[in-house]
C-alpha cells in the first residue's frame, strides 16, 4: 500500500489545506515581530519564518517542521502562537528553492504537487536544513541557547528522525508521526521524546508499541499521549473555524501539554 498517498488523503479529508484564510487572517493581526530569513546550508538557502515573543528575557527556541504540504499559513500560525506563549519559533521551508521561480512552498500550485516534492526530499538534506535552522536560531541574541524541535504529520516523523541525528536539542515533540524502526537510530537519541497522537489514527498509532519497545530497550525517554476522539491532523483541524467540540478539545489539551513540557526545559 502507498502510505504516502493514504497519509495525504487523510489530511485532505480532515480540512482543506488550501483554504487557510482563517490562519492567514490571524497572522496578519499578530502584534509580534514576524520575519523571513534565509539560512545558509552549504550551497542551499533555506527560507525560514521566525516569530519572536514580546518579553525582556532571553527565550527558549522551537524549530517547527511543517506537514507534507509544505510551509502553510497554519504552520506559520503555530510559530506565532508559540511566540505568543513566550518562545522564539522558527519554521524552515524545506521546499526552499524547489518551487517555480526558485521559490519554496509558495512556488507550488497545489497540495498534490507540494506533497510529491516533500515526499521526494533527500533525508540527509532535510536533516542538514534543520540543523542549519537550529544553528541560526540558537545564535540569536534573544535566544537562551535552549532549543526543542516539533513537527506535524510528515513533520512529526521528521522530528523523531532529527532527534536521532542532533545532540543539540533539549526535547522532541512529534505530532502524529511514526518513530524510527532501527535500534541503532534509537540509540543515538539524547533528548526526551513526547508524542502526541489522535485516537482515530490507526495507521500512525499502530507504530507506537514498536517505538515504545525500542526506546525502552535503549533506555531512552519516550512519553506518548493519545487524545480521545481525535483523528490525524487534529492540531490543525481543531483550530479551524468549523472544528467540532471533540476536535477543539483534543487540540486544546495537546497544546496545554506541549506548553507545560516546554516550560520545564
Amino acid at each position: 500500500m502507498n502510505w504516502t498517498f493514504v497519509f495525504a488523503a487523510s489530511l485532505l479529508l480532515h480540512g482543506g489545506l488550501l483554504a487557510q484564510d482563517w490562519a492567514k487572517a490571524r497572522l496578519e493581526k499578530s502584534p509580534r515581530h514576524l520575519e523571513w530569513v534565509d539560512v545558509r546550508n552549504r550551497d542551499r538557502k533555506v527560507a525560514c519564518f521566525i516569530a519572536f515573543p514580546e518579553k525582556k528575557e532571553k527565550a527558549t527556541t522551537v524549530v517547527v517542521i511543517h506537514e507534507i504540504f509544505g510551509l502553510t499559513d497554519w504552520v506559520r500560525g503555530v510559530a506565532d502562537q508559540l511566540a505568543e506563549a513566550g518562545y522564539i519559533a522558527i519554521a524552515p521551508d524545506l521546499l526552499s528553492g524547489l518551487g517555480t521561480g526558485g521559490k519554496g512552498t509558495a512556488g507550488f500550485t497545489g497540495n498534490d504537487t507540494a506533497r510529491k516534492a516533500v515526499s521526494s526530499l533527500p533525508p540527509d538534506q532535510v536533516v542538514s536544513d534543520l540543523d542549519a535552522a537550529v544553528g541560526y536560531v540558537v545564535g540569536l541574541p534573544a535566544s537562551n541557547g535552549k532549543v526543542a524541535v516539533a513537527g506535524f504529520c510528515w513533520g512529526g516523523s521528521q522530528t523523531f528522525r532529527f532527534a536521532t541525528r542532533s545532540t543539540r536539542i533539549k526535547a522532541a515533540f512529534p505530532f502524529y508521526g511514526a518513530g524510527p524502526t532501527l535500534p541503532e537510530d534509537i540509540r543515538r537519541i539524547t533528548a526526551p521524546v513526547y508524542g502526541f497522537y489522535g485516537e482515530n489514527d490507526e495507521r500512525v498509532n499502530s507504530t507506537i508499541p514498536v517505538t515504545e519497545e525500542l526506546m525502552k530497550a535503549a533506555v531512552k525517554s519516550y512519553t506518548p499521549a493519545i487524545y480521545g476522539g481525535a483523528g490525524h491532523g487534529f492540531m490543525r483541524v481543531g483550530e479551524a473555524p468549523d472544528a467540532n467540540a471533540t476536535q477543539r478539545s483534543a487540540r486544546e489539551k495537546a497544546w496545554k501539554r506541549w506548553l507545560e513540557l516546554l516550560g520545564k526545559l
